[in-house]
């Protein structure tokens, strides 16, 4: 069983770039499920408003909860109530299993962490760089499991993320994913000093390609106990497995069907752009 922990979907409104604008699925499920990964963790992408966009998330899980999971967005900086209301709503109601927050809406606060502590589920926290700030949080919260991905920067910052290896080598609650590593040798560091129970497969899809974060797992040569850690293994201790995973037949079956994927939206909802739907349909060749 091959899990991606780390792809964004729905609709953002920010419009300055793809990050905040739209994470549409339908290419990416293709490739994903040529590249056999059978579930995937979603999350939004950045938006002004995360109770919006958590429940377009959940309206995709909702559509086939036999592949998806979900994870709630979060701005740090929202008022401390709203924030213990938003995750309430986001994981009690609607089933997410972890939180995800974002430096560049504002640094991780107590209210989110009291927050995981409290509902008893990870953070993935993207940090960007910003390396020091990991230990602090960690030690004072050591009951929560902090996901950090990117090995601590999507902007290829050496010395941050070599920084932070030491920092996931030593604090049993800190974790990372493989999403969007760019130096495979650090990659590599990471695995001796931290061991493979540290390490998460993620993609940072729809804009990354899963098959080629994945093919990087296969390059590391892992024993075959190892590489299912990091590939599904070890995101499985971190949460609570939702009830539609718990069947092995349904973890060994192929995916749902989803040439009719639909994306919510604020009025309704939407087919997927025109050409991920005929690629779905098997009417291009990517």
């Amino acid at each position: 069983m091959i899990i991606d922990c780390h792809c964004h979907a729905g609709e953002g409104d920010g419009f300055t770039g793809p990050w905040d604008t739209v994470a549409p699925l339908g290419r990416y499920l293709i490739r994903a499920r040529r590249a056999g990964i059978d579930h995937v963790v979603l999350f939004s992408a950045f938006h002004s408003d995360y109770a919006r966009a958590n429940r377009i998330v959940a309206r995709i899980v909702a559509r086939a909860p036999a592949r998806f999971i979900a994870f709630a967005f979060v701005n740090a900086r929202s008022p401390p109530s709203q924030i213990r209301a938003d995750l309430d709503a986001a994981i009690t109601r609607h089933g997410f299993v972890g939180i995800k927050v974002h430096a560049h809406d504002g640094r991780l606060t107590r209210a989110v962490c009291d927050a995981a502590r409290r509902l008893e589920v990870p953070i993935l926290y993207d940090v960007m760089g910003d390396i020091g700030s990991v230990e602090l949080i960690a030690r004072e919260y050591p009951s929560v499991s902090f996901i950090i991905p990117h090995l601590g920067s999507f902007a290829d910052d050496w010395r941050a993320q070599r920084a932070f290896i030491d920092v996931l080598a030593r604090l049993p609650n800190v974790y990372t994913d493989t999403a969007g590593v760019r130096r495979f040798d650090l990659l590599v560091e990471a695995l001796q000093r931290a061991g493979p129970t540290k390490i998460l497969f993620g993609s940072d899809g729809p804009w990354l390609h899963p098959g080629v974060e994945l093919a990087k797992i296969r390059a590391l040569e892992l024993p075959s106990g190892a590489e299912r850690l990091i590939l599904g293994g070890n995101l499985l201790r971190l949460i609570r497995v939702p009830q539609a995973w718990r069947s092995t037949a349904i973890c060994a079956a192929p995916g749902p069907s989803l040439d009719a994927y639909e994306l919510a939206s604020g009025t309704g909802r939407r087919p997927v752009d025109s050409l991920d739907l005929a690629e779905t349909q098997g009417n291009r060749t990517l």
